[in-house]
């Protein structure tokens, strides 16, 4: 399908991948140092497909219609010092959120996964229970999904 634009199909799959992340921070004591070093601990992932809730859902649906796993576990002050350098003071441990959309769709034989929006996710996860077919608009050099709707 290269040099695509827009795609029609009633065969296609949407994946939302929420990880939670400890983050602590590392920052020296000189003033030249405006960029801390980060450092990543425990983490939690869990794979949404096409707006339902997955197994392993602990929280959701959130207000972007989004389920998410059980939290890592908490770094302790032991694992935070264990990875500090010398000179350097830690932040409290931080919890982030991050999500990766994905489409998967098939056109006659060919099945593609591509990276793709909030948006495209949506529109997946309300025309899914019906298979109705999408109309998706592909980005630059066919890389991306950009948008769906409905034909």
């Amino acid at each position: 399908m290269t040099g695509c634009n827009n795609l029609l199909t009633d065969r296609y799959e949407a994946t939302a991948t929420v990880t939670y992340t400890w983050q602590v921070n590392y920052s020296t004591n000189s003033r030249d140092s405006e960029f801390p070093r980060r450092e990543t601990f425990a983490s939690t992932s869990l794979v949404n497909r096409n707006g339902q809730k997955p197994e392993g859902a602990v929280t959701g649906p959130d207000d972007r219609g989004l389920w998410w796993p059980a939290l890592p576990p908490r770094p302790t002050v032991d694992d935070i010092e264990q990875r500090q350098e010398y000179d350097e003071d830690p932040s409290s441990p931080e919890l982030l959120k991050d999500v990766k959309y994905h489409l998967s769709y098939q056109i006659g034989e060919q099945t593609r996964n591509l990276p793709t929006n909030y948006q495209v996710y949506r529109e997946v996860a309300k025309a899914y229970p019906d298979r109705m077919p999408l109309k998706f608009t592909l980005g630059p050099g066919d890389r991306t999904v950009t948008k769906a709707s409905r034909e």
